[in-house]
């Protein structure tokens, strides 16, 4: 293949031509929060990758992590930031610190604003501090002097508990990406978010799923495994699909049972991904040739649009 082939064959996920390049986003600036009340989801994973393929996307992305545990910005190689307790988010939220000053280049084409092992402290003084507007700190100190000024999209990564700070994030961003594992209590999760956070705050407010993204996955779907449970809840349930991602889609279990199909959906479960947390990157710096990163390009335009998309 010569090369002016191999660049109209390869796009920016370093994977064949993505079905969406021709595809028209709404242009809008938008903030957008990777949340589960549950554990163990691969929030922080998708968080990181998300940011990373927007900026890939040639746009300016800041990435907010509001996890007290810090995930996102340790597996950047923010340990140091992290640890620090003396410049943090809380500084911007009741000292008229600038936001900009708490926020640094990952030399990853995107920035972050880091956590900090005293954000769960910081919350505290979110109910003593603004009294009156308790989850409109982020939005009002953050978010929005930043959003479409500074930055195109902001993906906040959440805690995976009810607390000031995800429903600051919620209030902040209005826009949703929530992530589920195969397990028991995977749809439980996905309940409980929608009724303790979701469905609370649109008494108030517009609030968006953007989409649900199986993760994790490594088992067969041709057979009663867990992989499968949560893939045909999901696209079996008539209130959620416009919200599955084109690389969760299954619309024909039988031809799947029969073997006539072998689609392998949902984020799934590779090593370079673990890997590349113990290197301190996004997937797409350690590993552009990982088959995953076409779904985490996917995840990155239907932020882009504000919604799913379907293949034509």
């Amino acid at each position: 293949m010569s090369g002016s082939d191999r660049s109209n064959s390869i796009d920016r996920t370093n994977r064949p031509n993505s079905p969406y390049n021709s595809i028209q986003t709404d242009g809008n600036s938008r903030a957008v929060s990777v949340c589960m009340l549950k554990g163990g989801v691969g929030k922080s994973t998708i968080a990181v990758n998300l940011a990373r393929q927007l900026a890939a996307h040639d746009h300016d992305v800041l990435l907010i992590d509001l996890d007290p545990n810090g995930h996102a910005s340790v597996g950047l190689g923010f340990d140091d930031q992290y640890h620090n307790t003396e410049e943090t988010i809380g500084n911007v939220f009741f000292d008229d610190a600038d936001p900009t000053s708490v926020v640094y280049d990952t030399s990853y084409e995107f920035d972050i604003l880091p956590s900090s092992e005293d954000l769960e402290q910081v919350e505290r003084e979110i109910v003593v501090g603004d009294v009156f507007q308790p989850s409109a700190l982020l939005k009002r100190e953050v978010v929005d002097p930043l959003l479409g000024d500074t930055y195109d999209y902001i993906v906040t990564d959440s805690p995976a508990y009810r607390s000031r700070l995800t429903d600051n994030a919620l209030v902040a961003t209005a826009n949703l990406v929530l992530p589920l594992a195969p397990g028991n209590e995977a749809m439980a999760g996905l309940e409980r978010t929608i009724e303790r956070q979701i469905s609370p705050l649109r008494q108030h407010m517009d609030v968006d799923v953007l989409s649900l993204v199986p993760n994790m996955l490594s088992g067969r779907i041709d057979q009663q495994t867990q992989d499968r449970q949560l893939l045909e809840r999901l696209n079996s349930h008539d209130n959620l699909q416009d919200r599955i991602p084109n690389f969760a889609r299954i619309t024909d279990w039988e031809a799947v049972d029969a073997g006539d199909l072998k689609p392998s959906p949902g984020i799934r479960d590779r090593t370079s991904i673990t890997k590349a947390y113990g290197e301190r990157k996004p997937l797409l710096d350690y590993d552009p040739d990982c088959d995953q990163l076409q779904c985490f390009d996917e995840l990155a335009h239907i932020v882009e649009a504000g919604e799913v998309v379907r293949h034509v």
